[in-house]
């Protein structure tokens, strides 16, 4: 029985694919690269995120770029997501759930903190965490440190996320998980994980 619930932020509540993708555009201009569709996007999407950008370049990056290109992302990011609204259904969901709610996202903590304030809704979450440290790479950790911190037990936990790297980080943990298709990742890689995928965030419900 699920008594708590660990919401993923951006592709999940957070609905900024397209700010995404325009940001990464953008960084990327400077190479000449083709400009990148949401589907040509989530064609070559994975955590860690240098990963993805080396499959964009065709090679491995070079010391210091990545680090390079993810300051550049985040300064076009934290413009571009100002315009970006709340998934479909996302508020219904968050006042429906009768029991606990938290938040444990792979943003930078002080960019999310806010946003989320902006949106009216921090009220939902008994805790939310972003990253205090460096962006970019697998939630595993920073989920078990986490669920450390809410101190629930891991089995009467569902994460809804939208990444395969969502569902891997529920899984290190031994909690359940389910994977919505509105961020970053194809359908047919969030199947792959053998997880319910689910097409609709209020969906995800059913399998509390």
């Amino acid at each position: 029985m699920t008594k708590h619930i660990i919401w993923d932020w951006n592709g999940t509540l957070f609905h900024d694919s397209e700010a995404v993708v325009q940001a990464t555009n953008a960084i990327f201009k400077p190479y000449a690269l083709p400009e990148l569709t949401l589907d040509g996007f989530r064609a070559v999407f994975t955590r860690p995120i240098w990963v993805a950008y080396e499959r964009l370049l065709g090679r491995p990056l070079n010391e210091g770029e990545w680090e390079q290109l993810d300051d550049g992302f985040h300064e076009h990011y934290f413009r571009l997501c100002d315009v970006c609204e709340l998934a479909a259904g996302a508020e219904v969901i968050l006042s429906t759930w009768t029991g606990t709610q938290s938040l444990c996202s792979m943003a930078p903590h002080q960019h999310l903190v806010p946003k989320v304030e902006s949106f009216g809704i921090t009220r939902h979450f008994t805790r939310i965490d972003g990253l205090t440290g460096a962006t970019g790479g697998e939630k595993a950790a920073h989920m078990t440190a986490h669920i450390q911190a809410i101190g629930v037990d891991p089995g009467e936990i569902l994460v809804i996320g939208d990444s395969v790297d969502d569902g891997l980080a529920a899984r290190h943990v031994g909690a359940r998980a389910v994977l919505y298709t509105g961020g970053m990742t194809t359908r047919a890689e969030l199947e792959e994980t053998g997880l319910p995928v689910v097409d609709r965030l209020t969906d995800a419900l059913d399998y509390a």
